[in-house]
């Protein structure tokens, strides 16, 4: 059933399967199922890998992982980017590598290389090595080598995620994703619930940046108490924004829970709706937020920066004080889901969904930032700073390293990678040109 569902919930088959597993051993009193522990540093290829036995897997001795199942959401890609482990997921050849051979695996650049050259292999090591301990140095503010600032903000999703990432070298959240937080509720939660939630993020950043998104519900991510109805492509349905349509009182609400947990905070939130496409959306939206600024959110109004509005995964629309939508294009163009026609979470459709497939152009004046998933490393990031990003979002273990990596190069190496990016004919070509920019 969730198999046929996709998505997110399909992508949970193995974690049920894992449970069910370890229910029959403990019945049968066999042992439990996991991952054998190996005598030498290893890097483990399977078709899939359980929530479980990623969690225990040592980065001391399980140095890399490839999986010919799942997606970069999936509970496996997410745990063993905590460890600190590189992961590839959607990998055709961990079925067919026998046991014991040696393998490269690179995960910034998504490749296992089969019984490489022994020499160059280690001088990979040992450059990886030397990228870890500068990782390791680095302390924010961001900004390139030459001095043009580049603000590292987290993704976080309720206040003990914003708390862990306030301990971290972050100026900020990028990218607070209300809906996570609720995906439990059988029901809505009410204002002040909300607003107290709300609050603690604000809390753990006092003086800095927050920008709390509006709920992204829908496809993937859906909410119990928001009526989605039946949809045969639930991707490019009613999701994001367009949930208010059916219930324009869920974005009030939770514009009143923002505001009142603005009022007397020691940070002055920003805004940003999900999915916003049209100039008609950005001026609706714009409408329902401008009124509450005066209560302490950062509505736009004059005197205050703007409210952030913008598609969640690409371009969006912004408004200036006279309520004229100004386009705004981000490095992943608008939705993989439009521009690939694929999801992100079905391996066989990884290049169609590659953020690699171009760069946006920038307006001058404008804030603008990004939200990196983390999939194809730190590097990614540096593309759209070359059109003009001021800020990047990322998942607050991945921090040191973006931080690092944008310390490494000047404004103009990230202009030259941009250009030649958008210049490239296809993702790994673009990828290819640009790593060449920043070499």
């Amino acid at each position: 059933m969730f198999t046929k569902i996709g998505g997110l919930m399909a992508e949970r088959v193995t974690d049920l399967r894992d449970v069910r597993d370890r229910v029959v051993a403990e019945l049968l009193g066999g042992p439990e199922p996991g991952v054998p522990v190996p005598d030498a540093p290893s890097i483990l290829l399977a078709d899939d890998l359980a929530p479980a036995d990623t969690a225990g897997l040592d980065p001391a001795l399980m140095v890399g992982i490839g999986t010919r199942l799942g997606g970069p959401t999936s509970h496996t890609a997410i745990i063993a980017r905590q460890l600190g482990i590189p992961c590839i997921v959607g990998l055709a050849e961990a079925g067919t590598v026998d046991a014991g051979v040696p393998v490269l695996l690179d995960g910034g650049a998504g490749t296992v290389t089969v019984d490489p050259d022994a020499v160059e292999a280690n001088a990979l090591v040992e450059q990886s090595a030397r990228q870890a301990a500068e990782i390791a140095r680095w302390r924010g503010p961001g900004h390139t080598s030459d001095g043009a600032a580049v603000a590292i903000l987290a993704n976080v999703q309720d206040g003990t995620t914003a708390r862990a990432a306030a301990e971290r070298q972050v100026e900020g959240v990028g990218l607070f994703r209300t809906e996570l937080a609720f995906l439990d509720r059988a029901d809505e939660p009410s204002v002040d619930e909300q607003a107290s939630l709300y609050r603690e993020v604000i809390d753990a950043f006092p003086g800095r940046k927050v920008v709390i998104r509006t709920l992204d519900a829908g496809s993937d991510k859906p909410l119990k108490f928001v009526e989605h109805g039946e949809e045969e492509n639930p991707a490019l349905g009613v999701r994001g924004i367009r949930i208010a349509d059916g219930d324009p009182g869920l974005l009030e609400r939770q514009l009143d829970a923002i505001a009142s947990a603005a009022e007397g905070a020691p940070a002055q939130p920003w805004v940003m709706a999900p999915m916003i496409a049209t100039a008609a959306e950005a001026r609706e939206f714009s409408g329902s937020a401008r009124p509450r600024a005066d209560g302490g959110c950062d509505g736009g109004g004059p005197g205050r920066g703007p409210v952030r509005r913008r598609r969640a995964r690409g371009g969006g629309l912004r408004l200036d004080r006279h309520q004229r939508p100004h386009p705004v294009r981000h490095g992943r163009r608008p939705d993989e889901h439009r521009t690939g026609r694929a999801h992100r979470s079905v391996a066989a459709r990884g290049p169609a969904a590659d953020p690699a497939h171009g760069e946006g152009r920038h307006r001058r004046g404008q804030a603008r930032g990004r939200v990196r998933r983390g999939r194809r490393g730190p590097a990614a990031g540096l593309r759209p700073r070359g059109p003009g990003v001021s800020s990047l979002s990322c998942a607050a273990g991945a921090a040191a390293a973006v931080g690092a990596r944008v310390g490494g190069v000047t404004l103009q190496q990230c202009r030259w990678a941009a250009e030649a990016a958008v210049a490239a004919p296809d993702p790994q070509s673009a990828r290819d040109a640009a790593r060449a920019a920043l070499a």
